[in-house]
């Protein structure tokens, strides 16, 4: 058999894996991945065979795993170039620096058709599921995540508790907005007001930072000391 010959079923049976994921992912965006079955995914794949995602996956749960680790590889290699050149720069100088190389990607990645509904399909997986995805991002897939959450720690001059605290409502808040944002491309009927603005990811941005370095308001400090040991 020739290597030509042999290629092709590769080739299609690739193809169909790439339809399978595909269909899934906008499944899972619109409906969360608990509220889609594998008929549903499989007839909007096109597939004829039902067996068809568990012939290429084994099951749903490694059908996810493998969705998320795709995107997440993308977004990791991106931050990491992004940190390099920083780094090559001189390091941080901005607080906004370093939310750029947390946000563009997953920007860059919602104007990317191929990925359409892989940022609804992580938010909603980290909010129904959070155990699931750690496990499959692996502490491999995140790392230019983790290295922008260090830094960030290192830069705000707040106490840790309220650090801690703003950082896990930052990766909310912009689960949130571009979520929100993608929604609306996928829907879109025109220019968006909202989304469209020329100063829109850099507003974004304003949003996010004053989320982190906002100064903390007397109530919070108060309430704060009280609670310490």
């Amino acid at each position: 058999m020739s290597t030509k010959m042999r290629a092709a079923p590769r080739a299609a049976s690739e193809e169909t894996r790439n339809q399978i994921k595909a269909a899934a992912q906008l499944l899972f965006a619109r409906h969360g991945a608990e509220g889609v079955t594998v008929q549903q995914i499989v007839a909007a794949a096109g597939q004829r065979n039902n067996a068809a995602l568990h012939y290429h996956f084994g099951s749903k749960e490694e059908l996810i795993r493998q969705m998320v680790v795709d995107g997440a590889a993308v977004l990791d290699e991106r931050r990491q170039g992004m940190l390099r050149e920083m780094e090559a720069r001189g390091g941080a100088a901005t607080i906004r620096e370093v939310l750029l190389i947390l946000v563009m990607p997953v920007i860059e990645l919602g104007d990317d058709d191929r990925w359409r509904g892989y940022i609804r399909f992580i938010s909603n997986l980290q909010a129904s599921d959070p155990k699931t995805l750690r496990e499959a991002l692996n502490n491999r897939w995140n790392a230019g995540y983790v290295a922008c959450f260090t830094q960030l720690k290192r830069m705000l001059p707040l106490p840790a508790a309220l650090v801690d605290q703003r950082l896990s409502l930052l990766s909310i808040y912009s689960n949130a907005i571009l979520s929100a944002r993608e929604a609306a491309q996928e829907a879109r009927r025109g220019k968006s007001r909202l989304w469209d603005q020329r100063f829109t990811i850099e507003n974004i941005l304003d949003t996010l930072e004053a989320t982190i370095s906002c100064p903390p308001s007397a109530q919070t400090l108060v309430i704060l000391a009280s609670d310490a040991p």
